[in-house]
């Protein structure tokens, strides 16, 4: 068992496609299925189910496909760990964030980042807190930046909180309530909101708030994303709450301060386990205090 054979394996049960994943792998296509079943043949067992329309895995090669990527990934971390001994930062870096982050500006420490240390190859997953903190347990990501209830802390993981702020309501400028100075969460009750999907973090420090209050409310647009929740506030069909410090990014909406605003924080997760090299230069190149 060859380590670019499960490199092969792996290209082809993301790409769904031989051809794809021989392109991607930069070798013809005979040689890739050529090596495929040559390990299915030292596995006695086939991997995939292949059909003139698709290929899929079988129950052997779900079974195979997790053990694959952590033998790859070892093997590159091993080869990181050699690189960093003689002084070059080399690898991997997967990031995760949360698209309203702001206690660091993430753009910029990137760029930072890929300056000092052009060798590492650095992705970067946008996403919820939960699923951001549970693939940095799992070791698909080195590191994340999340947004929390003050009260919540990941578990399975290390971290620190980066900062702490609160939630204002952002609305249309065309919406009543526009022309108010302050509010406070009762005079919310009866407008219809947009807020992310029940069970989330970020749904969490608004549901929070409200309970507190005793306010109830009505979720009306649940999305994923803050793109889509500023589409459906500025076409004036619900109120949203969002960070404080990241409303400066939608100047054309209205932000109305509350006098009892729900109370978020960021903050920065990594693995338990020792980082590799890459993690352990981007966390020590953060512009933190101690």
């Amino acid at each position: 068992m060859e380590l670019q054979q499960m490199r092969y394996v792996v290209a082809v049960a993301e790409t769904g496609n031989f051809t794809r994943a021989a392109e991607q792998c930069l070798v013809v296509q005979s040689a890739l299925s050529h090596q495929i079943a040559r390990l299915e043949r030292e596995l006695g067992a086939r991997l995939f189910d292949r059909t003139s329309r698709r290929v899929r895995l079988t129950p052997a090669g779900e079974a195979f496909l997790p053990a694959a990527r952590q033998a790859l990934d070892a093997a590159e971390r091993a080869r990181a760990e050699v690189a960093a001994a003689t002084g070059e930062i080399r690898g991997r870096l997967a990031l995760g964030a949360i698209p309203t982050v702001v206690a660091v500006d993430l753009p910029s420490e990137l760029k930072r980042f890929h300056r000092r240390h052009p060798h590492v190859r650095i992705t970067l997953r946008s996403g919820a807190s939960e699923e951001l903190a549970e693939r940095v347990r799992q070791g698909t990501l080195d590191v994340a930046f999340l947004g929390l209830p003050v009260d919540a802390r990941p578990k399975g993981v290390s971290g620190r909180e980066l900062a702490r702020g609160e939630l204002v309501a952002v609305v249309s400028p065309a919406h009543p309530l526009a022309r108010a100075a302050q509010l406070d969460l009762h005079d919310l009750s009866d407008e219809p909101f947009v807020d992310f999907p029940p069970g989330s973090a970020a749904r969490a420090q608004s549901d929070q708030a409200f309970e507190a209050a005793g306010v109830r409310r009505e979720v009306a647009f649940e999305v994923t994303t803050v793109d889509f929740m500023a589409r459906l506030i500025r076409q004036d069909l619900g109120v949203g709450m969002l960070p404080a410090a990241f409303v400066r990014e939608l100047p054309d909406l209205h932000v109305l301060r509350l006098r009892d605003a729900p109370a978020r924080m960021e903050y920065l997760v990594w693995s338990r386990f020792p980082p590799s090299p890459a993690a352990a230069a981007f966390l020590s190149g953060l512009d933190l205090p101690a």
